[in-house]
């Protein structure tokens, strides 16, 4: 991609995102992470000399390349993909900014194993299946507060900072609503716990999502199109 058409994205996504959240309040902050899984470390470079500073990968071994690569830029990783437990001791030693896709006790209890035997720490997310599809991973909602509270209290190498969750796979507005609303209501729940971050949204969704509350959301191809 080229400089022109990196600006005109972003322009467009920040523009979007005004309009999202000062529908919602004057106040709220948004943070958007581009997603660059399909795209390569000159379209990660292009968009980081307009102004992006947080870039999300999806694969372990992805993340390691482009980071590696683009190790004299202050980009701040985020690691958004489904964790295989043979890539973790990899994935600690990348030291991603957040890892969005925790999605079990049993996952977590893994994690926070291996990090304590690396003697790190490493912020995460859990991710719910506030949609409950088959095809997602992620805690149903009716546990979430409960494994989120567990794993607080029982990993102590784990930083839990929030929620993430994916979009109901649907073009009916309304059943994509409810499912970021049951995020929200779950995350508002967990502020006591020190939850923070509230991950929701993407290309397609992501105005819906900020206006229902979403402070963080992961956009791939709305960011990186060509035109």
């Amino acid at each position: 991609m080229n400089k022109n058409q990196a600006i005109k994205n972003l322009d467009e996504i920040i523009t979007n995102i005004e309009s999202a959240r000062l529908s919602l309040d004057a106040h709220h902050i948004v943070q958007l992470v581009a997603i660059s899984k399909y795209h390569t470390t000159d379209d990660v470079k292009t968009l980081y000399e307009c102004g992006q500073r947080a870039f999300g990968e999806n694969k372990v071994q992805d993340l390691k390349e482009k980071s590696e690569v683009l190790v004299d830029l202050p980009i701040s990783w985020h690691f958004v993909g489904r964790l295989q437990t043979n890539k973790i001791n990899q994935l600690i030693d990348l030291n991603p900014v957040l890892m969005h896709s925790l999605e079990s006790i049993e996952m977590a209890e893994e994690l926070d194993k291996r990090l304590k035997v690396k003697n790190k720490t490493m912020n995460c997310l859990l991710q719910i299946n506030s949609a409950k599809e088959d095809t997602k991973a992620g805690v149903m909602p009716e546990v979430a507060v409960q494994t989120y509270q567990n794993i607080k209290g029982n990993f102590s190498n784990i930083n839990l900072c929030g929620v993430m969750s994916i979009g109901a796979h649907t073009d009916d507005e309304n059943i994509i609503k409810q499912s970021f609303k049951t995020t929200k209501e779950i995350f508002d729940l967990l502020k006591h716990d020190g939850a923070t971050i509230c991950s929701m949204g993407m290309s397609g969704d992501y105005k819906l999502a900020i206006e229902l509350g979403s402070n963080l959301i992961r956009v791939g191809s709305a960011i990186f199109k060509e035109n």
